[in-house]
């Protein structure tokens, strides 16, 4: 943002959701464009995070190279519903948690251990799975009724 705001004229307020506006014949960045510009960032920092996580699956180039799109395009959209069943399900978090440490697991021995890739995604789907059915059956709140 500090080399946005050094760079380019950027307006003090927000001007409804335009990226972009004339004063006095001079055109201003609002905030939205920073705000646009910081969520664009980090949708690149991801799918560069993303790279490592593919190859622990697959060396080929076709199939990294199209995860790594998918991942930039559906992050947005995948990162809201993450959220939304993480204020449903309290223990999908857990369940998240422990995907993470077995596909970390799964990168560490990759060198000496091959897990094929059907194993992976049934240990995956079934941590979540699990997870969501031990919040169903051991949940005290409705589903419907907002976070609290």
């Amino acid at each position: 943002m500090r080399w946005l705001r050094a760079h380019m004229r950027i307006a003090s307020t927000f001007h409804g959701e335009k990226f972009f506006v004339r004063v006095d014949g001079v055109r201003w960045a609002t905030p939205m464009f920073l705000v646009l510009m910081l969520i664009e960032a980090s949708d690149l920092v991801f799918a560069v995070d993303c790279i490592p996580a593919i190859f622990a699956v697959t060396t080929d180039p076709f199939i990294v190279f199209t995860s790594n799109i998918f991942a930039i395009m559906g992050l947005r959209a995948l990162y809201f519903l993450l959220s939304d069943m993480a204020e449903r399900f309290d223990l999908l978090k857990y369940g998240l948690a422990l995907v993470l440490v077995f596909i970390g697991g799964k990168m560490l021995i990759a060198p000496w251990f091959h897990m094929p890739v059907q194993w992976s995604l049934a240990i995956v789907g079934s941590v979540i799975l699990v997870s969501i059915l031990l919040n169903l059956k051991f949940s005290t709140r409705k589903l419907d009724s907002p976070a609290t």
